[in-house]
Parts: C-alpha cells; structure tokens; sequence
C-alpha cells in the first residue's frame, strides 16, 4: 500500500470521533511497519489518549515494543508537541522508535502549528506532510475554524417541501419528512456539540432536541440546547428543554447578539460544531449575516403551499449574489432527498 492508501485508512479511525473529542479535534493514526499494520488508534475525547498515542499501544500490546522499530505512523493531524491533559505526542513517537512520520493537515493550533516537523526531525525522524491534506483538513474543519476565528462552525439543517415550505396546518405534527430522514438528524446531532434554536421554535413545536439513538459513545454527551429569543418571556416555563432530564444542558440568551453567544459557546463551554434547528425566519438571518458554514437540507415530495418559507431573511437582492455550494452530496432516504454541501461564498459565474 503507499501513503495515500495508508493515509485513508487513519482517516477511517479518525472520523469514529467525529462529536466526540471538543474541544480537541478528530484525529486517527495508523503504526505499519513492512507493509503491514501494526495499530491503529482515534482519539476518543477530552482527557483520553491522542491517536497516536492510541495507535503505539494497540501496535506494542498486538507485536511487542521492539516492533515498532524503524516503523511509519500515519496521522491525520501534525503531532502536538506541547503538554496539555496528555504529554506531547512528538515525544511518545520518539520513545516507540518510530522513524517516519506522515501526516496529512498542518496543526491550525498556532501553539502546534509546524512544529512538529522540527522536533521529529531533529532526532533523527523523517516526517512527510500533507498526504491526503483535503481530506484530513475536513475532518477537522470545526476545530480549525475556532483557532481561527473563535467562532463555531455553523451547520444549518431543515426540511422543506418541493416548494420550499414548512407551512403545516395548526394542530399537526411538527414533521414534513420521513422516518428515515428524522432517524438521519440523530445521526446529524451526533456530530454536534451544541443545537441551536428560537424562542419562536420553541413555542410553536415544543422540540426535545436530544440524542435519541438506541447506541451512544460512551463519551458522548447530550449537546447543550440553545435558545435564541428576544423576549423575557420567549420560552414557556413548561417546555420539555426545559424541564427533561436534560434540563442541566440547556441555555436560554435573551437579547444577546448572535456572535456574542456564539463566542461564550466556545470559551465556556468548549463547542466547536452547532447545529441550528429553527424555522425560516433564524435560518435566513444566520446565511444573511454570513454566520452558517455548512447546510443540510431534507427535502420531502410534497407540495404545500402556504406562507412559512424554510429559508426567509432578507436573501440575495440579486442572483449573483446567491449563495454558492461547494462539495455538495445528495443522499435518498426513503421518500427523501437529503443535500448537504459547504457554503462556498456569495456570488461568482452564473451558469445559465
């Protein structure tokens, strides 16, 4: 196998903890030695060892220390070499008798950032970087946007019929899409630290917005619940994310300005993805105001009508300020269409 093959098979690993590691970022790793694997590891959370870390003990508990003896580790993140809950990693690769490193994204850490290359190298160690670099860079696009900016990355999901409503008569259940695709929305809160929604949402449909899945990772928690609203008395004392058994992960902003709660998400509560679950009127304002960075969109065969859109704000005045859609996949799901897509920026080449 060459590097690339090696390399996809670390960013299998690391995508395991894809929800699971915040404020750290996913990272897989995989110890080969002769063409052959010897561990493989995925950093697992806060507090639990790094995958490289992970990696060498599967590959000494499987082989035997002296194994790993002029062996390669393929990771999918530059190796920290600082101490934080857990010693660097650059030293644990020093200690195994590894000889290569390949990784594939440089550290967005500036305390990391290019220095792992250094401290390898130094001793001795060939490093290798940016192998399967695209790929390694998105599973770590939410840590990296909040070393960055300071700010979460921003997924916004909804579900519209084919003419882009969610208009529902008064007293119907709260969904237009199928079973399939709301089974799918678990699988999309699991990879969220932090759900995001209106006072508005809450009064209308009192939503439970919780992990529902009949097997969770044992580290995962409940993602705090979010409440946007603009009145004191916004959220009904009553309401079910108020009131569960979850109640403790639920926080209610009234007035605040959108970045400012972004902003106390990451510092106070260590959250690098939020998944916005509201109805048209947040979702147009978070894609006016330029906060989303991603978007999903389950899209039912119905037709409605009516006057509540899935998407409202101010939108683009013009198409060629349109929002563009870049690494876009669609998905079928039992009567469903799901699209999910990066937002790519406003404007650029009309194709007619």
């Amino acid at each position: 196998m060459k590097d690339s093959e090696w390399m996809r098979r670390a960013l299998a690993a690391g995508k395991r903890g894809i929800g699971l590691t915040s404020p750290n970022p996913p990272v897989g790793a995989v110890v080969v030695k002769d063409g052959r694997e010897l561990g493989s590891g995925w950093h697992r959370g806060p507090g639990h060892p790094h995958a490289e870390v992970e990696a060498i003990g599967a590959a000494i508990s499987h082989h035997g220390r002296e194994a790993l003896r002029g062996a390669t580790i393929y990771v999918t993140l530059e190796p920290c070499s600082t101490h934080g809950r857990t010693g660097p990693c650059t030293t644990a690769i020093e200690a195994a008798g590894i000889r290569r490193v390949v990784f594939g994204a440089t550290d967005p850490n500036p305390v990391h950032a290019g220095r792992a290359g250094e401290i390898l190298a130094s001793s001795g160690i060939e490093v290798l970087a940016g192998i399967e670099e695209a790929g390694c860079e998105w599973l770590i696009r939410p840590f990296a946007k909040v070393q960055r900016t300071g700010l979460p990355w921003m997924i916004v999901k909804t579900a519209m019929s084919l003419d882009g409503r969610i208009t529902r008569p008064a007293g119907e259940g709260p969904w237009l899409s199928s079973e399939a695709s709301r089974q799918d929305v678990q699988q999309l809160r699991l990879e969220a630290d932090a759900i995001l929604t209106s006072g508005r949402t809450v009064r209308a449909d009192d939503p439970r917005l919780t992990l529902r899945l009949p097997e969770l990772p044992p580290t995962k928690q409940q993602p705090w619940r979010i409440i946007l609203t603009s009145r004191d008395d916004g959220v009904p004392a009553g309401a079910r994310i108020l009131t569960d058994a979850h109640a403790d992960r639920t926080r209610v902003f009234t007035g605040w300005r959108i970045e400012r709660v972004l902003r106390e998400l990451v510092t106070e509560h260590g959250v690098c993805t939020v998944l916005v679950e509201a109805g048209g009127r947040l979702l147009g304002r978070l894609l006016d105001e330029e906060w989303a960075d991603e978007v999903v969109v389950y899209l039912a065969p119905l037709l409605t009508g009516g006057g509540v859109p899935a998407v409202g704000g101010e939108g683009a005045r013009e198409l060629a300020a349109r929002w563009r859609l870049a690494e876009v996949t669609y998905q079928r799901l039992g009567s469903d269409v799901r699209l999910r897509a990066r937002l790519a920026g406003r404007g650029g080449p009309l194709e007619r």
